[in-house]
């Protein structure tokens, strides 16, 4: 009879265990490969070589240092008023003196304060600020400087490794540390950001985004945060985006823009179904023209509220964002061609960009005239009673044309449509008058909601109308 050790026994029986276990989950794919499971790069070579081109920059008498910075979006309290000064940071881009910041670190300064890594201390002058993009350049007066190298986004990949070098709430030269976790995130604004999770904090503002490769790739922007400080998600500006900006700034002080005269909105699921716009996962292609500047280029083209605009020159339109920074990246004088599609019908218009952007448009009530005074029923089903428009109404349309509403009640009155608004269009049939708009009716299904597009004012919007029963 063998005698065996309970311990040595148990201990063999759990390392049989632990390898079959490893095997099956191996094979199953949840136990990293070796080239999969690569270490954190090495940052200490790369981050010595960056950071004394990284600097400090403190600003004075400024209102409120942080009103405007994305970092703190919180009421003023009284606290701010006894804090004259704001603090962010930059980057040399040139041996001359050259730094690239964010324009909410520098916006309001009277006086800017440059502070390198070796402590020395430059009087900068600011070359220009752009607002729409939150970008700066600033110029100290030195030569022989350090400078940062320009890096390529478009191999940039989602899940590398990259790195912030800034003076988060006033500490020089942190470093933090994340990976790429989106490209092309879109947020409203006329940047579409990097989105890492890199840790980034007031102070961090105009600071570089640096990849594996000691590469300034990104312009360390904005954060999102209930609090004011960082819980996992930062924005950095794409630097291509950011220097095609910077290098306008250097040469003239500005940033010229091409300008249509539109305001769009990104097209609402419905209108994108109804249109034939949608591309899936609730997502559409496309700019909804929401307002059209009175005189502006767009106008003169012929662009109409309510038209979708899908394509500039060929290239498709994915957002409202992406057509202000495609037209906005033109310069004016520019002849494009745009796709146009119209209550479900496409066409090509030809517009001419003119320079600058003229303040909006305030919406204006229609124009009163002499309507019609005939009035449909037609729509009663969705609580809509309409009239034609009169002889000064149509005018103040510039170019489109529709039917008055008179009356509302039942879904036209719960999803907010007003005695005086203009019904442009029943799902893709344009209606002008009130013979065609009881034809539409008289063909839609009474069973469905209603999908309209309507104007109040200069405003356009894509409604449902619902049956209230």
């Amino acid at each position: 009879m063998r005698l065996h050790n309970p311990a040595r026994t148990c201990a063999a029986q759990l390392r049989s265990l632990l390898a079959a276990l490893l095997l099956a989950t191996a094979v199953c794919g949840l136990v990293p490969s070796a080239a999969a499971a690569q270490p954190a790069p090495d940052f200490v070579e790369l981050i010595e070589k960056v950071a004394p081109a990284v600097v400090n920059i403190r600003t004075t008498e400024r209102n409120d240092p942080g009103a405007r910075s994305p970092f703190r979006r919180r009421a003023p309290s009284p606290q701010d008023d006894e804090t004259p000064r704001g603090e962010g940071s930059g980057f040399l881009i040139s041996a001359d003196g050259y730094v690239v910041t964010n324009a909410h670190v520098v916006d309001g300064a009277s006086d800017v304060l440059v502070t390198l890594p070796d402590k020395r201390e430059f009087k900068a002058r600011i070359v220009g600020s752009d607002v729409r993009t939150d970008l700066a350049l600033v110029k100290i007066e030195a030569s022989g400087l350090p400078m940062v190298r320009i890096g390529d986004v478009s191999r940039l990949r989602v899940g590398e490794w990259v790195l912030a070098i800034g003076s988060p709430f006033g500490l020089d030269s942190t470093v933090t540390a994340g990976i790429v976790s989106a490209k092309h995130r879109e947020t409203g604004s006329d940047i579409a950001f990097l989105q890492t999770d890199v840790a980034v904090n007031p102070g961090n503002s105009g600071g570089p985004l640096i990849n594996t490769r000691g590469e300034v790739v990104g312009v360390n922007s904005q954060i999102l945060s209930p609090i004011g400080s960082y819980i996992g998600i930062s924005f950095a500006i794409p630097i291509d985006e950011a220097m095609r900006v910077v290098d306008q700034l250097k040469s003239g002080g500005r940033v010229v823009r091409g300008y249509l005269g539109v305001q769009p909105t990104d097209v609402p699921r419905e209108l994108a179904e109804e249109y034939g716009l949608a591309t899936g996962k609730n997502k559409s292609r496309g700019a909804f023209v929401r307002l059209v500047v009175p005189g502006a280029p767009g106008e003169k083209a012929g662009i109409q509220p309510g038209d979708v605009i899908v394509a500039v020159d060929g290239r498709p339109v994915e957002s409202a964002a992406d057509l202000r920074r495609t037209l906005g990246g033109m310069k004016p004088g520019s002849a494009v061609n745009l796709q146009v599609n119209r209550r479900g019908k496409s066409m090509d218009v030809k517009v001419v960009l003119s320079e600058a952007e003229p303040q909006t448009a305030q919406s204006e009530p229609p124009v009163p005239g002499a309507p019609d005074q005939r009035t449909s029923n037609a729509a009663k089903t969705w609580g809509l009673t309409v009239a034609n428009l009169g002889d000064a109404e149509r005018r103040a349309l510039r170019g489109a044309s529709g039917v008055k509403v008179a009356a509302v009640s039942g879904g036209a009155e719960a999803v907010g449509m007003r005695a005086g608004d203009v019904i442009l269009a029943v799902g893709t049939a344009d209606v002008s008058d009130l013979k065609q708009f009881d034809a539409v009716i008289a063909k839609a299904d009474k069973t469905r909601p209603l999908p309209v597009t309507v104007l109040r004012g200069d405003w356009a919007q894509f409604l449902r109308i619902p049956i209230v029963k």
